[in-house]
């Protein structure tokens, strides 16, 4: 069975890969083998003086190494110390700590030796050490004084820990104490101040020291500081104080930056590479300093630079020698800057350039150990063999050490052994081991067989084949059974054995071969490599916006290679999705119900297969009416004007575009709200206009492209003072009800546009045009007055002015009214009608005098309507027609009119009141148009070449009818048209006999009417002439005659009747007669029949499995059904030979010639139709 192994595409996994390539070959445990330290503490090694002490040392070889302990340099026995033990199988040692033991006794330098009969590996030098967390120095502080503006420095000076502790203060409730620009915790514990201000001023600063190790909290005793204000400061502070400089009586003043830490000018800094650099500097100054770094010569290194507390530390990670130079700080405030400039010193530890790797040999090869190591200073090299100096060791004339490098020569299997490089300096030390192994074995490959390998096409194949041999083996590879060796570009070999493969196709897959091969032997291994299609997403989720409350969906529809089962996963940023019902997860797809605010986000479709992973993110938004505003307030109170101020609500995603402001006036109508005016969304106040009277409140309306939010909560009341109006009546009308008055009507004013209490209004009229006063009324809040008594329809001038307790309103304008209209007193004259064509007429009239109009001239009307058809006596009803012709007009189109008829019309003037007298009724006739089509087309009485035609006339003949006109042609089964035949009909036929047609055709005819102006719309219609009468009349009326359904009857009967007959002889035992003179034939199975008797053979059902006998009918597929021998009438009839007596009883014998098989044969099996089984018989 294949084993799979998914081979991820990232580059992350591709980079632990090839890490392996690089890494020595593991000799096989079961191989001999040096010793090899898998396992061991670290070199600096801080443990927790109240629990057991574990100092690790785990290694491999083979035979199993034993192990040995030194400490401080000299052999460390634990069998006599009874609180130390070793771990069975390792070298780990445990000092039981919990049982009596102090850790102080066990500090100290410890190495660990692992030895077989192959050489000894040695460990780090581990330095032990207990941690500690001494207790705070007893030590009196004093209150700390100062003047408010000076700077201040409170001291933590913690006791020295193993490790040094985390400072961090606090007050007595255990709360961290705000730090800022102002007040910072510098790098050392202490608390700085850059000036002090008088809520500085407590009793509790408190520093901690933490202990990590051993999970302790150490607490200084509190400190008091008091800030003294220069104006709080009376005699007798001053008294007190009297002794000092610096409290005396002066105002607090500004002062230019000075630095705390560090002091001085320039300071130095070493750090050791790969370390973090700290650089602090924290300055005191009134206003408070800012703090600027720079490195002279160069810039701060990208990407590894931050700045912390506030700008006062600068934080360099990662730190190189080229990191090495003058760091300088620069504070300034307003009154000027100060700086300090840090020279900063990268020195190194030794770190590997070359580390030394375990060399396996056969015996005979040459090889090379190579241990080379840099630092600042530069580390020295020193070589130790099997934990001895070399120079000590025991000789070996295979062996020759050239500084860093241990050259061998010719090895035999004795020059095995383990070799220790030690790198140190002034700041720390490396040490390495590695064997030299020296044996004589074939090759080996590692890799499990038949492995499959399963990669994303166009990803990086790495197959791997693992290796061992000594000599090391060469390695191979083929592709395919009888593939040739690959080579190419398009391969890459690695020195561990893997073939990586770049780009991965889909004709990479197959089987890949790896041969090992060395002087001693050779081996082959086959992997299985399959190229899958990637995944994709196809249609990915897209940006939604959505309103609250609403439902939404993210599409993730993904494509696969149909062998791997891919896994979707949705994320809402970068976390799981809400463990809520709302949230529908489907086969490729996300549905939110009911989205919230909280659902706001970006969401996220990972597709997740065994082999790759792909995803896809977008953003919901979801947005909302605003919420209302808030907060609303009224400033500026003026008698006309106000300003309204307001805090926006949340605008819940969608901008805000505007503000609707609405008043309520709680002295005329209560609890109505009135748009009051509309500002832009970027705007928080408006000035308003107030109306006098009025008891305003004011609330405010958000507006988004969602709609509109909630009404904010109402404003304070604001009550105008009265004053007389400031407007009159809008939209004043003169419109007389009667022909004499005029009702003159307005629209009152609202209330709050009365300005005051008792709104009235005063009406004033006069006839236009003529010398005369006003006529003026006052009259309560309404809105008409009717004057009585005027001539009919007339002008009159008009107007209506408001007033109230305290005035009069400005003088009105005029309007023009009417007094009542009468009807017209006079009908148009000299009424002419010019026909333009069969069904549009033209008319003309005068108009009549202004005077005799007696209203507003709204226009004229015309009747028309017609009194008879020209081609028809007959009278119907008259239905008259009416059009309007607007205004002063003098003629209009009269459409719509029918051919050849009469007709008669009359105008009339139209006012207000109504329709003036008619004119003299006016006879028009409309000239012959073209007939509509006939009223039908009938074709009856077909036979084999003539077809009968009629036809209705036109309903609408329209004229005077000429004659018809018929076209016809036939249409062939592809439904061609033939050549058309055309035929002219007098007017007073009605049908028509077509001769001379082809039998069984189809025609199609067009049929239409004429007058003498044209010809009318056609009718269509389609017809077939019959086929030979015999042969229709046998197919069509056969299956319906009576005769016919009693004869199909009797054969019914009879069929019934045979069957029921055989069954009762069968069941009794008998025998036909034909039965007995086959007995007496010596082959009962097979025995022809008589022609001249006519007799057949035994009768047999399908239960005798018997073989048909000659003569009888069997199917053309030479098989027997049960159910075919009972019903067929053709089986029993025999075609021409079967005959009916004329009641319908069958005559004719069973017949089994077999000269009419092959014939019979070809018939079909189906039941024959009516028609057909007549046939058969005539």
């Amino acid at each position: 069975m294949m084993k799979k192994m998914s081979i991820s595409t990232s580059k992350t996994s591709l980079v632990l890969f090839l890490c392996q390539i690089i890494s020595a070959l593991d000799v096989p445990l079961d191989l001999s083998q040096p010793p090899t330290i898998t396992q061991q503490s670290p070199k600096d090694y801080i443990v927790d003086p109240r629990e057991n002490i574990v100092i690790q040392c785990e290694a491999k070889g083979k035979p199993p190494p034993s192990f040995s302990w030194t400490r401080n340099g000299t052999h460390f026995d634990i069998d006599k110390d009874a609180q130390v033990t070793m771990k069975p199988n390792s070298g780990t040692l445990v000092v039981n700590i919990m049982n009596g033991g102090k850790a102080e006794a066990y500090e100290g330098v410890y190495q660990c030796t692992a030895r077989n009969e192959r050489g000894a590996a040695i460990s780090n030098n581990i330095v032990i050490r207990p941690s500690r967390s001494p207790l705070w120095t007893k030590e009196k502080l004093e209150p700390n004084h100062v003047r408010e503006g000076d700077s201040l420095v409170l001291h933590c000076r913690p006791p020295v820990g193993l490790p040094p502790p985390i400072i961090f203060w606090m007050d007595n409730a255990f709360q961290r104490l705000p730090q800022s620009e102002r007040v910072s915790q510098g790098l050392n514990g202490d608390l700085y101040f850059a000036n002090v201000q008088p809520e500085d001023t407590r009793e509790d600063y408190i520093c901690y020291a933490r202990f990590n190790h051993t999970q302790t909290i150490q607490q200084k005793q509190p400190i008091s500081v008091k800030v003294f204000s220069m104006d709080s400061l009376n005699d007798t502070i001053a008294a007190n104080l009297s002794d000092t400089d610096i409290y005396g009586a002066k105002p607090v003043t500004e002062r230019p930056p000075v630095l705390l830490t560090p002091t001085g000018s320039t300071s130095t800094k070493v750090e050791l590479r790969g370390n973090v650099l700290l650089l602090e500097c924290i300055a005191a100054g009134l206003p408070t300093p800012v703090i600027r770094w720079i490195k002279e010569g160069g810039e701060l290194p990208a990407n590894r630079t931050f700045f912390e507390n506030f700008k006062k530390t600068l934080k360099i990670i990662d730190v190189s020698e080229a990191d090495s130079g003058n760091y300088k700080c620069i504070a300034r405030n307003t009154l000027g800057s100060v700086h300090h400039v840090i020279s900063v010193t990268v020195k190194a530890a030794p770190y590997w350039i070359t580390a030394p790797r375990n060399l396996v040999l056969s015996p005979g090869e040459d090889g090379t150990l190579i241990c080379r190591a840099n630092g600042n200073p530069k580390p020295s090299i020193s070589w130790l063999a099997n934990g001895v100096p070399i120079a000590i060791a025991p000789e070996d004339p295979s062996r020759k050490v050239d500084g860093d490098t241990i050259i061998f020569s010719h090895v035999q299997e004795r020059s095995s052994a383990v070799y220790q490089c030690n790198a140190s300096n002034e700041y720390g030390y490396l040490l390495a081991n590695a064997f030299v192994n020296v044996l004589a074995e074939p090759p080996r490959i590692l890799t499990p067989a038949n492995k499959l390998y399963q990669v994303i096409a166009d990803s990086p194949a790495l197959l791997d084949c693992a290796y061992f041999g000594s000599p090391k083996p060469e390695i191979e590879w083929f592709k395919g059974v009888k593939g040739s060796i690959l080579r190419g570009n398009e391969y890459v070999f690695h020195d561990n054995g893997t073939l990586e493969i770049p780009v991965a196709q889909k004709d990479s897959a197959g089987t890949y071969t790896c041969v090992a091969r060395n002087e001693l032997g050779k081996i082959q291994n086959e992997v299985q490599l399959e190229i899958k299609d990637p995944t994709m997403i196809i249609k990915q989720p897209e940006y939604k916006v959505i309103q609250r409350y609403g439902q939404v969906s993210f599409e993730c529809i993904i494509k696969h290679d149909s062998t791997l089962l891919p896994t979707v996963v949705w994320l809402k940023d970068n976390d799981e999705l809400p463990d809520d019902e709302r949230f529908l997860v489907g086969k490729d797809n996300l549905t939110i119900m009911n989205v919230t605010d909280k659902d706001d986000g970006t969401y996220t479709c990972i597709v997740n297969t065994t082999l790759d992973s792909v995803s896809a993110s977008a953003v919901l938004t979801v947005v909302a009416r605003p919420n209302p505003p808030f907060d609303l307030e009224l400033t500026g109170q003026l008698e006309r004007s106000i300003e309204l101020s307001w805090i926006p609500g949340d605008e819940n995603n969608s901008p805000i575009t505007s503000f609707v402001i609405e008043y309520e006036d709680a002295l005329h109508e209560p609890g109505v709200w009135h748009y009051q005016t509309e500002v832009p969304g970027t705007q928080t106040t408006a000035q308003l206009k107030l109306s006098p009277y009025v008891n305003y409140s004011f609330r405010v309306i958000a507006v988004n492209k969602i709609g509109r939010s909630q009404p904010s909560e109402p404003s304070e009341q604001y009550l105008t003072k009265s004053a007389s109006p400031d407007e009159n009546p809008a939209n004043v009308q003169g419109i007389g009800s009667e022909p004499d008055n005029l009702v003159i009507t307005w629209e009152p004013l609202k209330g709050f546009q009365s300005n005051g209490p008792g709104l009235q209004y005063k009406v004033s009229w006069r006839q236009k045009d003529v010398d005369d006063e006003w006529t003026s009324v006052i009259v309560a809040n309404v809105s008409k007055y009717i004057v009585s008594g005027t001539p009919t329809f007339v002008p009159y001038e008009v107007k209506v002015q408001a007033l109230n307790d305290l005035g009069y309103a400005p003088e009105p304008s005029e309007v023009i009214g009417h007094s009542g209209e009468d009807l017209p007193m006079v009908a148009p004259g000299n009424v002419q009608v010019h026909v333009i064509n069969s069904t549009l007429a033209k008319v003309h009239w005068d108009p009549v005098p202004l005077k005799t109009v007696r209203g507003h001239l709204q226009g004229y009307k015309v009747y028309y309507w017609k009194v008879q058809s020209l081609s028809r006596r007959s009278r119907r009803h008259v239905e008259k027609k009416i059009l309007t012709f607007k205004g002063n007009k003098t003629f209009g189109m009269l459409p719509g009119l029918e051919p050849y008829s009469s007709y008669k019309l009359n105008v009339r003037v139209v006012n207000g009141k109504g329709e003036g007298p008619a004119s003299p009724d006016k006879v028009f006739k409309t000239p012959e148009g073209v007939p509509s089509s006939p009223s039908f087309l009938k074709i009856t009485n077909p036979t084999l070449d003539s077809l009968t035609l009629e036809w209705g006339s036109p309903t609408h003949p329209n004229g005077v009818l000429t004659s018809y006109t018929l076209k016809f042609q036939p249409i062939n089964n592809t439904h061609e048209l033939g050549p058309l035949v055309e035929i002219r009909i007098p007017a007073n036929e009605s049908s028509l006999i077509l001769k001379n047609l082809n039998y069984s055709t189809r025609y199609k005819f067009y049929f239409n009417a004429q007058t003498s102006v044209g010809s009318g719309s056609q009718i269509t219609e389609e017809a077939v002439t019959i086929m030979d009468e015999a042969m229709a009349s046998r197919q069509v009326d056969i299956a319906t005659q009576g005769w016919f359904i009693g004869l199909m009857c009797a054969v019914a009967l009879l069929i019934l009747i045979l069957l029921i007959v055989c069954f009762i002889r069968r069941n009794k035992g008998g025998k036909y007669p034909v039965k007995e003179k086959e007995d007496a034939h010596a082959d009962p199975e097979i025995q022809p029949m008589k022609e001249d008797d006519g007799t057949f053979g035994e009768y047999s059902d399908a239960e005798d499995h018997k073989p048909l006998k000659k003569g009888s009918r069997t199917p053309s597929d030479r098989t027997v059904k049960k159910e075919d021998s009972d019903d067929s009438l053709v089986d029993y009839g025999e075609g021409v030979n079967g005959q009916f007596n004329e009641d319908g009883s069958f005559i004719g014998q069973y017949s089994g010639k077999k000269e009419k098989e092959p014939a019979e044969g070809n018939e079909s099996s189906e039941a024959p139709s009516p028609v057909n089984a007549m046939n058969s018989f005539v």
